[in-house]
């Protein structure tokens, strides 16, 4: 059975290869992508499933035993992140459709589409940091298609940072991992993890630690490395907006996690100190990103930033109250962003803008948009019984616990600035008289537009009514997490 941990990135593979070849006949694309995504879930949810029954699938690629081989590393943690990246990819494939033109559809959106599914499912699944890099690479090789996917100066301009800062950070990831093999002689996680207990200079494993976290700090987009991200981020079309929104930042958070669990949790005064002051600072000024434009897109887009502070609070308070926060934070970000952007691309797409001050009354025409957009603001800002509520009351009681009262203060008072800079569309955007509609050709599609998305929020509401049933699971795994030689001997078989 350990053949299964291979399945959620080869088919996509498959699934890409295939799209590629019939890339031209738009029909049937679209039919074989939106079945082959769907299959991909039902495949990924059987592993899942089977990996919560009977525990961690290890497979040695090759025959070659851990450390020696290439590993990949079907465990609860990845798995859940896996299939929650299978629920947004088949709410997006949907989606498709409806907001991209057909020549752009045409040009292969579908391949990278799949392209990146696989690697970001790669990059939860690997054991060794050299695959992380290679599954970091695959999933930038497809964002860098997916980004530039048009023909539009300022798209032009965006991909230009967005590669750019992307090559900077993949030269410094490779160039640390070859400094951390100089001292522990692997790169196999769980190897690492038990070979940096034996090295004496442990200033030189905190310092590698550290460049490893600048790193998966700027794809995170943590302070001060999230100037990057806003603007590339709008610049495509919404179904890639949501792609990116939903799940590149989290890939760097997934690796933050994973590494200074496993591999390098020996000064934590030091290390997971400077996480909470890095969360605080990344919470205020991504919100105060989001307050400070009228554009829609942005505002959604900046709110990716404070987000990424409450999950690395949790990294850094280092208890298992708080790993279970960030885990429940982190999918139900992951959800609630793919909604929240693929609402937006609907709601600017009837508007005809996105520019706040220009819309108004919107509501008398699309009620169902409108209130489906209001509710996933409450769900983003985390009030009860949604499931950032859930996320956010764990990483509370996680800072109460370690008694760091100063970033509890700043993620209230940042959920307060959240709901404000969110509430802010719905009451602009829809509340107000009702006018003419400037696009009523319009309508029918905005309308259909909305239905991906809704499941998304369909699938975060879930997640908020029915804590009880998946709270059980996060603590588990949380409980994992913080028990990193569970996951060493998995993997060593010791």
């Amino acid at each position: 059975m350990s053949n299964l941990a291979v399945l959620p990135i080869i088919l996509p593979v498959i699934a890409g290869i295939i799209v590629a070849f019939i890339h031209k006949k738009k029909k049937i694309v679209r039919i074989v992508s939106q079945i082959i995504a769907i299959l991909n879930l039902l495949v990924v949810g059987s592993i899942f499933l089977y990996v919560q029954q009977n525990g961690t699938v290890v497979l040695e690629t090759g025959g070659w035993a851990a450390p020696y081989g290439i590993i990949l590393v079907g465990d609860l943690l990845a798995m859940t992140l896996v299939l929650t990246t299978n629920i947004i990819a088949v709410a997006c494939v949907f989606f498709a459709p409806k907001s991209l033109s057909e020549k752009q559809e045409e040009f292969y959106f579908y391949a990278f589409f799949f392209m990146l599914i696989s690697g970001v499912s790669g990059a939860f699944l690997t054991g060794d940091l050299f695959n992380l890099f290679v599954f970091f690479e695959v999933l930038l090789m497809a964002s860098y298609g997916l980004i530039v996917l048009g023909n539009g100066k300022v798209q032009l301009r965006e991909s230009i940072k967005y590669v750019l800062i992307n090559l900077f950070s993949s030269m410094l990831f490779v160039t640390t991992i070859s400094f951390l093999y100089s001292v522990v002689g692997t790169v196999n996680m769980a190897q690492i993890g038990q070979r940096v207990q034996e090295v004496e200079q442990q200033g030189i494993l905190t310092t590698i630690g550290i460049l490893l976290f600048f790193v998966f700090a700027t794809k995170a987009a943590v302070f001060p490395l999230y100037y990057w991200l806003p603007r590339p981020y709008i610049s495509p079309n919404p179904v890639v907006s949501a792609l990116f929104g939903a799940l590149l930042t989290k890939v760097g958070i997934y690796s933050i996690l994973r590494t200074f669990t496993v591999m390098f949790n020996q000064e934590v005064q030091l290390t997971h100190t400077l996480f909470i002051y890095l969360a605080a600072f990344t919470m205020i000024f991504g919100v105060i990103g989001a307050l400070s434009t009228n554009n829609v897109k942005l505002i959604i887009a900046y709110n990716i930033i404070p987000a990424v502070g409450f999950m690395l609070m949790g990294i850094g308070l280092y208890n298992q109250v708080a790993i279970s926060g960030t885990l429940y934070y982190l999918v139900h970000d992951m959800i609630i962003k793919g909604a929240l952007f693929l609402l937006i691309g609907a709601i600017v797409y009837v508007a005809g803008t996105s520019d706040l001050r220009k819309m108004g009354g919107l509501i008398h025409h699309y009620p169902v948009l409108g209130w489906m957009f209001f509710i996933a603001t409450l769900v983003l800002a985390g009030i009860p019984p949604f499931s950032g509520f859930i996320g956010k009351l764990l990483l509370l009681q996680g800072g109460l616990a370690q008694e760091e009262i100063m970033i509890v203060i700043v993620a209230l008072i940042t959920s307060l600035l959240i709901l404000f800079s969110m509430i802010r569309i719905f009451i602009r955007g829809f509340w107000g008289e009702k006018t003419e509609l400037k696009h009523p050709e319009r309508k029918r599609k905005g309308v259909w537009m909305a239905w991906p998305a809704g499941a998304l929020l369909s699938v975060s509401i879930l997640l908020g009514l029915g804590a009880e049933w998946f709270y059980p699971t996060i603590d588990s795994i949380a409980e994992y997490v913080m028990n990193p030689e569970i996951y060493i001997d998995s993997v060593l078989k010791e």
